[in-house]
């Protein structure tokens, strides 16, 4: 079972990571936009693609320990995972910057969705992962890996 301490520090990494990164984005502004632009779907696609293959791998092997204690946080799968799920915020940041966007309300709103729904995204997961737990393990990197190229495929002008 996942307690409520780490559940809130998931959604903390995943809802400040994606109000940190247009943030990041929006103060580097056009100096380097095009390096961002260039690299951060490649970047994002690659950790997406690494960490989907492991789970995918994982969810095939055989169980040593039916029912293991639940362990806490992984920090570094975690902050692997936030920083991949959102550096194509970066770029978006950096459009906030020649919009002329409100930066404050828009990574607010941005980061406070994405904690309430990573929280409920956590809940979901724990209640039917500990059910279907190498289903869902596959399921979970089958949709990682599709993350990454629906993140590169609208970068490679592919999907509108």
């Amino acid at each position: 079972k996942i307690d409520k301490k780490y559940t809130l520090r998931i959604g903390l990494f995943f809802g400040g990571f994606q109000a940190l990164m247009p943030l990041t984005g929006y103060l580097l502004g056009s100096q380097f936009s095009g390096y961002i632009e260039r690299f951060d779907h490649w970047i994002a696609f690659v950790l997406l693609a690494l960490i989907g293959f492991n789970m995918i791998k994982e969810s095939r092997e055989e169980e040593e320990e039916e029912e293991k204690p639940y362990a806490g946080v992984n920090y570094k799968e975690l902050l692997i995972l936030a920083v991949a799920t959102s550096i194509d915020a970066l770029a978006v940041g950096v459009s906030f910057a020649f919009l002329g966007v409100h930066i404050a309300p828009a990574v607010t709103l941005i980061g406070c969705t994405t904690f309430v729904l990573t929280l409920v995204g956590v809940w979901v997961g724990n209640l039917f992962g500990s059910r279907y737990k190498s289903r869902a393990e596959l399921t979970g990197g089958i949709i990682l890996i599709l993350i990454g190229v629906k993140i590169l495929l609208e970068h490679l002008g592919v999907l509108g």
